[in-house]
């Protein structure tokens, strides 16, 4: 796994858009570890959005949910 949060960022939406239907089926299939790249992706104020598929700026979605 891409220990560059930026450069996994692009890695992680791009085979969300592309190949996986959740963000869950990704990690399974690849053997990553979920809690560790969401907690790398928030290190950067990212946030996984379920309806979107895709992490997403954590204000962004704070403000889509109110």
């Amino acid at each position: 796994m891409v220990n560059n949060p930026y450069l996994l960022l692009s890695i992680i939406n791009t085979k969300l858009r592309d190949y996986y239907a959740t963000f869950s089926l990704l990690c399974k299939d690849l053997n990553y570890d979920e809690l560790a790249i969401i907690n790398l992706l928030k290190s950067i104020g990212y946030v996984y959005d379920q309806t979107k598929n895709q992490f997403i700026r954590e204000e962004v979605f704070s403000n889509e949910k109110n």
